[in-house]
């Protein structure tokens, strides 16, 4: 894991429920430096619309991984683990499964809390099911496109662009067989609102070959971008 790794949260409170009760949203973002360059590669962007908490001003934060009594520590615990996870899971193949794993744990003991977010009927994109996605071995193609996408394309397209570029091409269908398994996961979601600006970056200087084919997968697992994913065709092929 490199030092230079960029993680920003954001947490708006929307709501004062009680002298000590707050709802509002959190925003967690992770950006993953480039090899041989300046550039962050953003990892995730994930909006949380679930965060209730409990907090007495000058309160101790203090976390227990058997009790999980504490709904600000948990959460905040929570995306430490999956931070944790997906930054390893870009240096090495599955790097990141025992954070996974830790997360998962936080979940399953969440499941009879008094907060939102934590079970599987309260909504599809929530802390329940980005995680049961994660360590869910039918979509394991996910993590290994995360593997491949940053340390055997990005890493190296500052000496070989079109080498970096094919590789990233060739991983990204596997983001289209998660899709055709199940067209509503919380990664796939997730993985477009982090990577799509970057994608049109990254094709717009491909062939026109490989810019067919990255069209095709983009079209069909991320329709709601295609007018961003146009500028990759406007753009000279070379």
């Amino acid at each position: 894991m490199d030092e230079r790794i960029v993680c920003t949260i954001f947490i708006q409170i929307t709501d004062q429920i009680g002298a000590d009760e707050f709802k509002g949203t959190m925003q967690v973002q992770l950006n993953r430096p480039v090899f041989n360059s300046s550039y962050q590669s953003p990892v995730l962007n994930i909006k949380d619309n679930d965060f209730d908490v409990r907090y007495v001003e000058f309160q101790p934060l203090e976390f227990s991984e058997t009790s999980n009594t504490d709904a600000l520590t948990n959460i905040l615990a929570y995306y430490a683990y999956v931070i944790l996870g997906f930054d390893y899971d870009t240096f090495s193949p599955m790097g990141g499964t025992p954070f996974f794993l830790r997360a998962r744990d936080i979940v399953n003991k969440s499941q009879n809390a008094h907060e939102k977010g934590w079970r599987a009927f309260e909504g599809n994109y929530n802390r329940f099911w980005l995680i049961d996605n994660l360590s869910n071995k039918a979509y394991s193609p996910f993590r290994d496109l995360m593997y491949r996408y940053h340390r055997l394309g990005l890493d190296i397209m500052s000496d070989k662009p079109n080498v970096g570029r094919s590789e990233i091409a060739d991983a990204l269908k596997n983001i289209q067989k998660v899709y055709r398994s199940r067209p509503d996961t919380y990664i796939n979601r997730m993985f477009f609102d982090a990577k799509s600006d970057e994608l049109v970056n990254i094709f717009s200087k491909s062939n026109s070959d490989e810019k067919s084919r990255v069209m095709t997968i983009f079209t069909e697992c991320d329709p709601s971008n295609s007018g961003k994913y146009q500028k990759i065709l406007d753009q000279k092929s070379f």
